[in-house]
């Protein structure tokens, strides 16, 4: 059997990158330490494998695998629960990677909220929900150390109306009924933060605002997990559950494969679920939204929640607008997938309420859509013969009530992906409906 050569990326989260404390020739233990956080915001880094250091460069160690006991782990050594948690490395699994002591700081008061991010917001990414139906009982007990380490005592999931199972699972679970269970619409973006607080709170907050100023912070599930994880079992954060869905031998599969080593390359993932199609449009590591294009020799980072093999692109060779949403594919995104289309881009507008910060767009208000006629108005005069879009549930139905009565063809930016897995495709909500 090949060696297999585990790539561990020293930039993983907001902040600073970690700094190696090993070099070419060590050899290393599973869950031993090989960057350090730096004195900036950022995060430990630790090996998920046992093997032989080959090479450190300034931004990855390389580390050849040899012989890992995947089950066992070089334990943490803090005696405290903040001590646990800086050592174990931990960040925010949904996607953004902010380190997890800092947000565990944040002060709220007596009566303020931590709320447990269930909702799995994008299509086709499932591995939060499998691991809620599975772990239901740990879950709970993550969340009620995320309340004394803040020193709140109202603690809340929000999770989707159609995780059925979960939510059983949870109120099981929850014999007391000591937390508050949010049952939420089946649409995206109902996951993004200020939606959350939005729809559980009721406090539709500004779009450069922080959840902590409605009194309020939220952790991904698999992050409350795996700060139970390093508290409880004093394991730092080597592992990440993922979603593998897409074109693979055995087309229209959703797979969820738990406990992953970061660092893992993309190709060993799949070939772990079965391995590649012959013929596939692109890899996306992340959700059909908000994902970004990877490739077979990548590696499995912290964050990485999906890795998702798409259906071939269509073809439409003629003039495109890309739309672009806050809540989806920004526009770097919108103008490679209409490369791989083989269209050309005719020109660029922004959804009515996305408001630049840096370079990031946030949504006045996520999920409710004013109306983008205008929008799709000015591609049509700028030439489009059809448009790409990233929208949201909520924008794309207004997109949908105007584009096609002007003659324009409709592309989105999750078509192939959710074409891959026999998904219906983002284009018009149903709210008797209970799948978008």
């Amino acid at each position: 059997m090949m060696a297999e050569d585990f790539i561990f990326y020293l930039k993983q989260n907001i902040g600073s990158p970690s700094q190696a404390v090993v070099k070419a020739g060590d050899t290393v233990e599973r869950g031993e330490l090989i960057a350090a956080k730096p004195k900036s915001l950022g995060a430990n880094l630790h090996s998920s494998v046992t093997g032989r250091v080959l090479q450190v460069t300034e931004k990855e160690i390389v580390i050849r695998e040899t012989g890992t006991d995947f089950s066992s782990y070089k334990k943490l050594e803090g005696k405290t629960p903040w001590e646990l948690v800086v050592e174990a490395g931990l960040i925010g699994l949904g996607g953004a990677g902010f380190p997890t002591d800092v947000k565990l700081r944040t002060r709220l008061s007596s009566k303020g909220t931590a709320i447990i991010n269930a909702v799995e917001c994008e299509p086709v990414l499932a591995h939060n929900i499998a691991r809620i139906e599975e772990d239901a009982e740990k879950l709970l007990e993550a969340l009620q150390i995320i309340l004394e380490l803040l020193q709140v005592k109202i603690g809340m999931i929000a999770i989707k109306k159609i995780h059925k199972k979960a939510i059983a699972a949870l109120k099981t679970a929850d014999k007391e009924k000591r937390y508050q269970i949010v049952e939420l619409e089946d649409m995206y973006p109902t996951g993004e933060e200020r939606a959350i607080i939005r729809d559980t709170l009721h406090i539709l907050l500004p779009t450069d605002a922080l959840p902590s100023q409605a009194d309020a912070v939220i952790f991904n599930a698999e992050t409350a997990l795996r700060i139970r994880e390093a508290i409880v079992e004093k394991k730092p954060l080597i592992d990440k559950d993922i979603t593998v869905a897409g074109k693979l031998k055995e087309n229209a599969s959703i797979r969820i494969i738990k406990n992953v080593p970061v660092g893992k390359k993309v190709s060993g993932v799949f070939e772990q679920a079965g391995g590649l199609n012959d013929e596939f449009g692109e890899i996306i590591m992340g959700g059909p939204f908000t994902g970004k294009r990877t490739t077979p020799e990548e590696a499995v980072q912290k964050t990485t929640g999906g890795l998702i093999v798409s259906e071939c692109f269509f073809h439409e060779t003629g003039s495109i607008g890309l739309l672009v949403c806050a809540c989806g594919a920004d526009e770097r995104r919108l103008e490679e997938i209409a490369v791989s289309m083989g269209s050309r881009v005719c020109g660029t507008e922004y959804c009515k309420q996305a408001v630049k910060h840096g370079e990031a767009l946030k949504c006045e208000n996520p999920g409710h859509c004013p109306g983008q006629v205008e929008k799709i108005m000015k591609l049509k005069k700028a030439g489009a013969e059809a448009v790409l879009i990233s929208n949201c549930t909520d924008c794309t139905n207004t997109v949908m009530s105007c584009a096609p009565k002007l003659g324009l063809k409709v592309f989105h930016c999750t078509d192939q992906v959710l074409r891959a897995v026999n998904h219906r495709l983002i284009r018009k909500y149903h709210k008797t409906e209970e799948n978008q």
